[in-house]
C-alpha cells in the first residue's frame, strides 16, 4: 500500500477519534468501548463494500481499510512501548506503594492463576492440547485499564480503586506476554512442557527486563539532567528510552521488553522531576499524554477493524467456548480477589481491600488491544497449524468483545449500585463546612468587585443575598453532619497538612529555591507523613516526623568507613545532605503555620487548628535543635547555605521581573533571552553545593586540648599518631555500661552525657571520658552518649598506659579527675568540676 493512502487512513481515523471522545460522553459509553464499536463498524462496512456486487465505487476505500498494514509487530513494537511507558511515567508511584502487595498479586499471581484455570477449563471441550489452551489463557489473562479508569474518572470513583486497577494492568501485561512467549516457544518447538524450565524462563525474562529498564532509565535521567534547559532534547531522550529498552530486551538479550519498559517508566517517573526543570518536566509529561491518547485510540480502532476478519467463520461451538473462557476468567479473579487478598490482609501483608472494591475489580477485568495483538501474532506464525490459529483467534477476539460489550457497558451501573460514586461519610460531614467557608470568601470577593466596578447596589445586593442563602444552607448541613469525631477531624487535618507540605515542596522547586537533588527526598518525606497520617492518624504521624529526623543505615555505613578505614567522604556528603534537608524542611514547615490558621482551622474547627499548630511548633523546634547542633559545629557551612538560599530567591525574583518587562513590551525577545541567560549562569553557580569538611586532623585537635597544652610539637606529633579521630552524631552511644575498658576518649568539640548510677553528667570540650576502667581494670560503670555532633580522639588502652608512663604530670591530672568521678559515683553526687587543670 502506498504511503499517501496509509497517511490518509490514519488522518481520517484521528478525526473519527476526535469526534468519538465527546460523543462517548453524550451516549454515556466508555470511550474505549465506543472506539471498539466504531472499529468493528468500519471493518464490517469495509468487508461488505469489498465483497458486495451492488457497486464497485467504494472498492478502493474498502481495500485501503482491509489491507491497512497493521499486524502484531506494529502493535507490539510501535504502540505497546508507548502506552506502557506513558502510564508508568505519569502514575503516582508513591501513592501506589502502600498497595504494592495487592497490585503484585493482581498483576502476577492473578495472571498465573487465570492462565491455569482457563487452560484447564478448555481442555475437556476444545479438542486442543493443554499447551494450546494454556497459550490462550495467557493471551486473555492481560487486562486493559483504559475503559475502566475512564469510567472511574467520569463518575468520581475513589482514587485508590483507580490506582489498583492501573497498577494491575501495568504489570500484568508484562506477566501475560512473558507467559505467552514461553508457551509459544514450547508449542513451536513441539517439546513437552517442563514446569521447572518454564518457571526459570519466566523469572529470567522478568528480572532481566527489569534490570535493562532500570539501567536504561538511569542513563536517560542522567542525560536529561546533563542537558541545559532544552525541552525538545529532553523529550526526545524520553521518547527514545522505551523503544531502546524494548528492542534491546526482546531482540538482543531475550528478556521481557514489556517489564523493561514498565520499570524504565517508573524509574524515570521517580528520577525525572529532579533532573529536569519543573516547567520542562510538565512539558515532557504533557507531550507524552497527547501521544499516548493517539496511540491508545488508534490501537483500539485498528484492532477492532480486524475483529470481523478474525470472527469470519464463527460457529455455535465457538460461542460456547467463548462463554467457557469468560466463566473461567471470572472464576480465576474470584479466587484471587475473594480468596487470596483477604488471606494476605489477615496476615498483614496487604491493606484491606473492601468487598465493593473487589467486586468492581472483578467485573472490571476488561480485555483490549494487547489481547488482540497477541492473538494476531499467533495467526501470523507460520509454524502453527491452521486449526490452532483459528482456535486462538476466535476465542480471544470473542472474549475481548464479551468484556467490552457486556462488562464495559455495565461497569458504570455497578459502581453506582455499590455507591462508590458517592462521597464518603467523612466527606459528607465536611461538605457543608467547606461550602460555608468557600462561599463566604466568594461573597466577600463579589462585594469587592461590585465596589471596584461601580455595579448598581441593587444588583450587588441581589448577588450577595444569593450567596448568603447558600451559606445558610451549608451551615445547616454542617449542623446535621456533626457525626464526624474530633479524632477523624484531626486525622483529616494531618492528611491535609501533609498534602500541603508536598505542594509547598513543588512550589519551591518551580521557584528553584530548592535544589533539584533535594526534591525527591523532600517529596518522599512528605509522602511518608501523608501515608502515616492516613493509616495511623496522630500517633503514626508523630512517629514519621521522628523518622525524618533520625539517622538511617547509610550513616551507620558512613561511620564505619570513617572510623575503621579512615574514609570520610561518604560521611561528609551525608552530613551535607542532612544539613541541606533540615534547612529546606525548616523553610517548608514555616510556611505550614499560616496554612493551618487560614485554611484548616476555619473548616475543621479551632480545636483541630490548635492541635495542628502545636504539632507544627514541636516539629519546628525539633528541626531547629537538629540544625543548631550542626550549625554550632559548622557555622561557616550554615552561613553558606543561608547565602545560597537568598541568592536563589533573588535570582527567581530577577527572572520574574524580566518576564514582566517582556510581557509589558518594555524589552524585546532578544534582550529578554540575553537577560535570562545571565540568570541561568548565576543559577548554575548557586546550584554548586558547598563542601562540608569534617576536619579530622588529629594533630590540630590534640593541640586544641588544654590537657596537652604543655606538650612540645614533637610530643604532640607522637601523640597524634597514637590517637584516632572519631566523629559522633547526636544520640550515639560511645561507651556501654558493663563492657570492658578498651580506650579513653578526649573531647575536641561537642558534648557528651555520662549516664552514671543515680546521676547524669555533661562533659564538653577539653574533657575526657573512659579513663576509670583503664586505670582500675573494672568494667565500664556508665553509658556515654553524644549530645550533639562531636569530634573525639580515641586512645586505645595499651597506648594510653604507655603515654601515661611517659608523661607523669598528665597522669596525675587524669588520676585526680578519675578519683573525683569515683567518689561522685560512690556518693551519687555531681562532682564540683571535671575540667582538667
Amino acid at each position: 500500500m502506498e504511503l499517501p493512502i496509509i497517511l490518509s487512513v490514519l488522518a481520517v481515523l484521528l478525526v473519527v477519534i476526535s469526534l468519538a471522545q465527546p460523543l462517548a460522553g453524550i451516549v454515556r459509553l466508555p470511550f474505549s468501548v465506543l472506539l471498539a464499536v466504531i472499529g468493528i463498524v468500519i471493518g464490517t462496512g469495509a468487508t461488505f463494500l469489498w465483497y458486495t456486487e451492488l457497486t464497485d465505487a467504494f472498492n478502493e476505500v474498502a481495500r485501503a481499510v482491509l489491507d491497512f498494514p497493521v499486524g502484531s509487530t506494529v502493535f507490539l513494537y510501535v504502540f505497546l512501548p508507548t502506552l506502557l511507558f506513558q502510564t508508568a511515567l505519569t502514575l503516582d508511584v508513591r501513592r501506589m506503594a502502600p498497595d504494592w502487595v495487592p497490585i503484585l498479586v493482581l498483576a502476577v499471581f492473578a495472571v498465573l492463576i487465570a492462565t491455569v484455570i482457563i487452560g484447564l477449563a478448555l481442555v475437556p471441550f476444545a479438542e486442543q492440547p493443554l499447551i494450546v489452551c494454556l497459550l490462550l489463557g495467557a493471551i486473555v489473562a492481560t487486562t486493559d485499564p483504559i475503559a475502566v479508569v475512564g469510567i472511574f474518572r467520569d463518575i468520581g470513583a475513589p482514587a485508590r480503586l483507580g490506582r489498583l486497577v492501573e497498577g494491575e494492568s501495568l504489570l500484568n501485561d508484562a506477566a501475560a506476554i512473558t507467559l505467552f512467549s514461553v508457551f509459544l516457544a514450547v508449542l513451536v518447538a513441539a517439546q513437552p512442557l517442563s514446569l521447572v524450565e518454564a518457571s526459570l524462563s519466566f523469572a529470567q525474562t522478568l528480572f532481566g527486563g527489569a534490570f535493562v529498564g532500570y539501567v536504561g532509565a538511569r542513563a536517560a535521567a542522567w542525560l536529561i539532567g546533563s542537558i541545559p534547559d532544552h525541552r525538545p532534547a529532553k523529550v526526545s531522550i524520553s521518547f527514545a528510552l522505551p523503544y531502546l529498552v524494548y528492542i534491546v530486551s526482546e531482540q538482543v538479550l531475550g528478556v521481557s521488553g514489556v517489564i523493561g519498559v514498565v520499570i524504565a517508566g517508573m524509574t524515570l517517573n521517580l528520577l525525572g522531576p529532579a533532573r529536569a526543570s519543573p516547567d520542562g518536566w510538565s512539558y515532557l509529561t504533557g507531550i507524552w499524554e497527547q501521544v499516548a491518547f493517539w496511540a491508545s485510540s488508534l490501537v483500539f480502532v485498528l484492532a477492532a477493524i480486524l475483529v470481523p476478519r478474525l470472527l469470519a467463520d464463527l460457529t455455535w461451538l465457538d460461542l460456547a467456548l467463548i462463554l467457557v473462557v469468560a466463566a473461567a476468567a471470572l472464576l480465576a479473579r474470584v479466587v484471587v480477589l475473594f480468596g487470596i487478598l483477604p488471606l494476605l490482609t489477615a496476615i498483614r501483608l496487604s491493606p484491606p481491600v473492601s468487598p465493593p472494591y473487589r467486586l468492581v475489580i472483578l467485573w472490571g477485568g476488561l480485555r483490549g488491544a494487547v489481547t488482540l495483538a497477541l492473538a494476531l501474532a499467533v495467526t501470523e506464525n507460520y509454524a502453527l497449524t491452521g486449526e490452532v490459529k483459528r482456535f486462538v483467534a476466535i476465542l480471544a477476539t470473542g472474549f475481548v468483545l464479551f468484556t467490552l460489550l457486556v462488562q464495559g457497558t455495565t461497569m458504570r451501573w455497578l459502581i453506582q449500585w455499590l455507591g462508590l460514586d458517592r462521597l464518603s461519610p467523612q466527606d459528607l460531614a465536611l461538605r457543608g463546612q467547606v461550602l460555608a467557608v468557600a462561599l463566604e470568601n466568594v461573597r466577600e470577593a463579589v462585594e469587592d468587585v461590585a465596589e471596584l466596578y461601580k455595579v448598581e447596589s441593587a444588583t450587588a445586593l441581589a448577588e450577595a443575598r444569593r450567596y448568603a442563602e447558600r451559606i445558610d444552607q451549608a451551615a445547616a448541613q454542617t449542623e446535621q453532619g456533626q457525626e464526624l469525631s474530633d479524632r477523624s477531624r484531626l486525622s483529616l487535618g494531618l492528611v491535609t497538612l501533609a498534602g500541603r507540605e508536598r505542594d509547598v515542596v513543588l512550589e519551591h522547586y518551580r521557584a528553584r529555591t530548592v535544589s533539584a537533588g533535594l526534591v525527591q527526598p523532600l517529596l518522599a518525606q512528605s509522602e511518608l507523613l501523608l501515608d502515616r497520617a492516613r493509616s495511623g492518624g496522630r500517633t503514626e504521624f508523630q512517629r514519621a516526623v521522628k523518622q525524618t529526623l533520625a539517622f538511617n543505615w547509610r550513616f551507620d555505613i558512613a561511620q564505619f568507613l570513617h572510623r575503621r578505614i579512615g574514609i570520610s567522604g561518604f560521611l561528609e556528603r551525608l552530613l551535607a545532605r542532612r544539613f541541606e534537608m533540615l534547612f529546606a524542611t525548616r523553610i517548608i514547615v514555616e510556611e505550614l503555620v499560616p496554612f493551618v490558621d487560614r485554611k484548616i482551622a476555619p473548616i475543621l474547627g479551632s480545636r483541630v487548628g490548635e492541635v495542628l499548630g502545636e504539632m507544627v511548633d514541636r516539629r519546628r523546634e525539633a528541626i531547629d535543635r537538629a540544625l543548631e547542633a550542626l550549625r554550632l559545629q559548622y557555622p561557616t557551612y550554615a552561613e553558606s547555605l543561608e547565602r545560597r538560599l537568598l541568592r536563589k530567591t533573588a535570582l527567581r525574583q530577577e527572572e520574574l521581573e524580566y518576564d514582566v518587562l517582556l510581557a509589558d513590551g518594555l524589552i524585546g525577545p532578544e534582550l529578554h533571552a540575553n537577560l535570562r541567560r545571565s540568570v541561568e549562569e548565576e543559577r548554575r553557580k548557586a546550584e554548586i553545593q558547598p563542601r562540608l569538611d569534617l576536619a579530622v586532623n588529629a594533630r590540630e585537635l590534640v593541640a586544641q586540648l588544654p590537657l596537652f597544652a604543655e606538650l612540645s610539637e614533637a610530643q604532640i606529633g607522637a601523640l597524634a599518631r597514637l590517637l584516632r579521630p572519631i566523629f559522633a552524631v547526636p544520640g550515639e552511644r560511645l561507651i556501654r555500661r558493663g563492657d570492658p575498658g578498651d580506650a579513653v576518649y578526649f573531647i575536641s568539640s561537642g558534648a557528651l552525657e555520662v549516664n552514671a548510677p543515680g546521676q547524669k553528667v555533661r562533659l564538653g570540650r577539653g574533657d575526657f571520658v573512659g579513663e576509670i576502667a583503664l586505670l582500675t581494670g573494672l568494667p565500664r560503670q556508665s553509658d556515654v552518649y553524644a549530645i550533639g555532633y562531636c569530634f573525639l580522639l580515641r586512645l586505645d588502652v595499651r597506648a594510653f598506659q604507655a603515654f601515661l608512663a611517659d608523661h607523669p604530670a598528665i597522669r596525675r591530672q587524669i588520676e585526680e579527675v578519675a578519683a573525683q568521678r569515683v567518689e561522685a559515683n560512690a556518693s551519687f553526687e555531681r562532682p564540683v568540676s571535671l575540667q582538667p587543670s
